[in-house]
């Protein structure tokens, strides 16, 4: 079973049918939709100020999530893919977003729906990535606009196949 910490008041609340690796960690004002699967060695430190997490959403192995204490939190909405070893700090991701592996999302900032960070991205404090945008890099900027019928599918394909694997391990 995964540890699930109450911290200041705050205990974690989990959604229907979700995964939770058994080393996963989930801290104080984290509310997790239905569906989710949280994998190994990902941290959720709502310590400080909250974290929101929508409908079959995945954080991957290693991923940590973080805020500032008052000034920033973290809204990800449904279908997010938030890849291996990816920091986001006090960021807003939208629907069928995907975070690629090893990225980092700073304060304030804001993944439009079915956008696309790509892996090893550096996302500075305040940046906006609208819609179906594709962005990548050091610090990260825009690459192109993504066809959204495209992107829909490759992301909507990676939060639905999650979904599969955590299935596994119900078995």
């Amino acid at each position: 079973m995964a540890l699930i910490k109450s911290v200041r008041g705050f205990t974690p609340q989990i959604g229907n049918d979700c995964f939770l690796a058994e080393n996963a960690t989930i801290v104080g004002d984290t509310v997790i939709g239905d569906g989710c699967s949280i994998w190994f060695n990902a941290v959720l430190r709502g310590d400080v100020n909250s974290i929101r997490i929508g409908n079959h959403v995945n954080i991957q192995d290693g991923a940590v999530l973080h805020t500032l204490y008052q000034k920033s939190t973290i809204t990800i909405g449904d279908y997010v893919s938030v890849g291996h070893n990816v920091t986001i700090h006090g960021a807003d991701v939208h629907d069928y977003a995907l975070i690629g592996m090893g990225s980092t999302l700073l304060d304030g900032a804001e993944v439009g729906e079915g956008a696309i960070v790509a892996a090893g991205a550096l996302v500075l404090k305040g940046t906006k990535i609208g819609p179906y945008e594709i962005w990548g890099g050091v610090p990260a900027k825009f690459i192109k606009k993504a066809d959204p019928a495209q992107t829909a599918e490759i992301n909507r394909k990676i939060a639905h196949n999650y979904a599969m694997y955590a299935s596994w391990y119900k078995e």
